[in-house]
């Protein structure tokens, strides 16, 4: 039978060089997590030569066409004072906002769906309906290649 006296010591370094262990592997840890350099570009790991999505998230600001049109709207209605500049500044956005305390909605001064319909320069189903394919347009569902149920396919048929 083995002694305590060797047990406890050779339960104690087991445990002190398992702690040693889990202590290197957090400073590692954090080590790779500081921020880079300025300047530095850093990859992740697994997604190294993939092509990262150019893909932009949010909505784009108007163009300065289409901020135009918005103030041409918003004087039609008696919101907008002054001549449309296609500059989206403070008196556009309180023309925005009067324009939707006087229609019922919620004066964020921001553009969205409700605000643009009431304009008349929205989509006419835009958080009414579900979005239509535009007239003229093929569907990959409705081709050829792909039957639906209602139509039977003739390709096995002889």
């Amino acid at each position: 039978m083995i002694s305590r006296k060797v047990i406890l010591p050779a339960l104690l370094l087991s445990l002190v060089a398992g702690l040693g262990v889990s202590a290197g592997a957090a400073q590692t840890t954090t080590a790779k997590k500081k921020t880079p350099a300025s300047g530095s570009r850093t990859h992740r790991a697994g997604k190294k030569g993939s092509k990262s999505s150019s893909r932009q998230r949010g909505q784009k600001a108007p163009t300065t066409d289409r901020i135009s049109e918005i103030q041409t709207a918003l004087a039609k209605d008696g919101s907008f004072k002054g001549t449309p500049n296609g500059k989206w500044d403070d008196s556009t956005v309180d023309a925005v906002k009067k324009f939707q305390t006087v229609h019922g909605m919620n004066p964020t001064g921001r553009l969205d769906a409700p605000t643009l319909q009431k304009l008349g320069l929205g989509s006419t189903t835009a958080g009414v309906a579900a979005p239509q394919t535009p007239p003229g347009a093929v569907s990959r569902l409705s081709s050829s290649k792909f039957n639906s149920a209602a139509e039977p396919s003739t390709e096995n048929q002889r």
